[in-house]
C-alpha cells in the first residue's frame, strides 16, 4: 500500500518558517508532540514548534459527538443580519448561507467550544501538575498561574490547586480572591496531620473560578525541596490538577523540588529581550540537567503576553527568532488585559473576553500536553 502522506504542521503568522532546505536534525517526533489524543484542538490556535508533529486531527470518528468532530449538518444557514431577516421570514426556504461577519464568528465560537471540549474531557490514571516557570520575575508568571488554574477549574467544575512553590512569599496570595487565614506555611507546618479534603480546604482560598489557591499569607520559612514534593502529594490526593507557581531561582532547593512534581512546563515571557532570554536560558537549564528535567523543556508551553508598553517592531522580530531557536513545543499569544495590569486580585470574570478565550486556547494545550506526558 502507499505510504500515507504524513501532515504538515500549521505555521503561525508570528514565527518565521523554517527553510526547506535545512534538516531537522531529530529523526523523531520528541515525546509528546503527537497531539492526535483530542482532534477538537483547532491547529490555528496552536504554534507547533515541532516539524514533524501531527496536525490536529484523528481518525477515531466512531462516535463524533465524544471526540467534538460533529458529523454534517448541510449548509450553514445565515441567522443574524439582513440574511438572518430573509431566512426568518422566509420559513428557511431560501437557506442563504452567512455572510463574513457572522461566519467569522461562528467559527470563533466552534473554536472555543472545541478547546472546552478538549479542557473537560481530559483523563488521567492520577493527578496531573503543570509548572509556570521563568528565571526572570516580573514577566506574569502569577497571573498566569492563577488564570491558567482558574480557565481548568470553571470548565472542569473544580478539583484544581494552584499552589505557591516559591523560595520565599510570593505574590500568588495577593493576586488571588480572597484572605484565608491559613496558607502555605500553615499547610507545610501541619501536612502530616491533615487526612481529609475538609481540612486541607481550611489552607486553602477558594476561588470564584472554583479552584483553590494555596499561598503564603504571611511570613514563613524558605521553602525546601521537600516541602514542595510533600505538599504536592498531600494536595494531589484530593485534587485532579496542581498548578505551580516558581521563582526566579532555578537551582534552588524548592524549585528542584517542583520539577520532579511536575508533568508540563509552561514558561511565561513579556515582549522583551531579557524576559525571553532568561526563559530560553531556564531551557537550556533543564536540557543539561537531562532526564526528566529535559523532557519537561523539550515539550514546554511558552504563552508571550502583552503588558501594554510600546513594543519595538526589531525587538518583537529577533525575539520570534530566538523563541524558534528555542524549540518549544508550542507557543501561544496572549493580548493586553488592563484587569491583569492593575496588579491587584485577579478574577476570570473580569478579564476581556479576548484574554479569556486566548488563555482558554492556551489551556487547551497544556492539557492536550498532559495527555501525552501522563498515560
Amino acid at each position: 500500500a502507499a505510504a500515507a502522506v504524513e501532515p504538515q504542521p500549521t505555521p503561525v503568522a508570528s514565527l518565521p518558517a523554517a527553510p526547506d532546505d535545512i534538516e531537522d536534525p531529530a529523526d523523531a517526533p520528541r515525546p509528546g508532540t503527537d497531539l492526535t489524543a483530542f482532534p477538537d484542538a483547532d491547529p490555528q490556535r496552536y504554534a507547533m514548534r515541532t516539524p514533524r508533529a501531527d496536525a490536529a486531527t484523528s481518525a477515531l470518528t466512531l462516535f463524533p459527538e465524544q471526540t467534538g468532530q460533529r458529523a454534517p449538518r448541510g449548509p450553514a444557514v445565515a441567522r443574524t443580519g439582513f440574511r438572518g431577516f430573509i431566512n426568518s421570514i422566509t420559513g428557511g426556504v431560501f437557506k442563504i448561507g452567512p455572510g463574513a461577519e457572522e461566519a467569522a464568528a461562528n467559527a470563533e465560537v466552534a473554536r472555543r467550544q472545541g478547546d472546552e471540549r478538549v479542557i473537560r474531557q481530559a483523563t488521567w490514571s492520577r493527578a496531573v501538575s503543570v509548572l509556570v516557570a521563568n528565571r526572570k520575575g516580573g514577566v506574569g508568571k502569577t497571573p498566569t498561574s492563577l488564570i491558567l488554574g482558574g480557565v481548568l477549574g470553571s470548565i472542569r467544575g473544580g478539583s484544581v490547586a494552584v499552589v505557591e512553590v516559591t523560595d520565599d512569599p510570593g505574590a500568588l496570595g495577593y493576586r488571588a480572591e480572597g484572605q484565608p487565614t491559613r496558607g502555605l506555611g500553615e499547610l507545610v507546618r501541619d501536612r502530616d496531620e491533615i487526612h481529609s479534603a475538609g481540612q486541607l480546604a481550611g489552607y486553602t482560598a477558594p476561588q470564584t473560578s472554583f479552584a483553590s489557591v494555596v499561598a503564603s499569607v504571611g511570613p514563613r520559612r524558605e521553602l525546601t525541596g521537600d516541602d514542595v514534593i510533600g505538599v504536592s502529594r498531600l494536595i494531589d490526593e484530593y485534587y485532579a490538577m496542581r498548578v505551580m507557581d516558581s521563582g526566579n531561582q532555578p537551582s534552588s532547593s524548592a524549585f528542584r523540588g517542583a520539577i520532579e512534581v511536575t508533568d508540563v512546563l509552561v514558561v511565561p515571557v513579556l515582549n522583551a529581550g531579557d524576559a525571553v532570554l532568561e526563559a530560553v536560558a531556564l531551557l537550556d537549564f533543564l536540557r543539561e540537567l537531562g532526564g526528566h528535567a529535559a523532557m519537561l523543556a523539550d515539550n514546554a508551553i511558552i504563552i508571550r503576553l502583552h503588558d501594554g508598553r510600546p513594543e519595538d517592531p526589531a525587538v518583537v522580530a529577533r525575539i520570534d527568532r530566538i523563541l524558534d531557536d528555542a524549540r518549544p513545543a508550542q507557543i501561544f499569544t496572549v493580548p493586553y488585559d488592563a484587569h491583569i495590569a492593575e496588579r491587584g486580585p485577579i478574577s476570570l470574570a473580569s478579564l476581556d473576553p479576548e484574554v479569556a478565550r486566548a488563555f482558554t486556547a492556551a489551556t487547551a494545550g497544556v492539557v492536550q500536553r498532559l495527555a501525552h506526558a501522563v498515560r
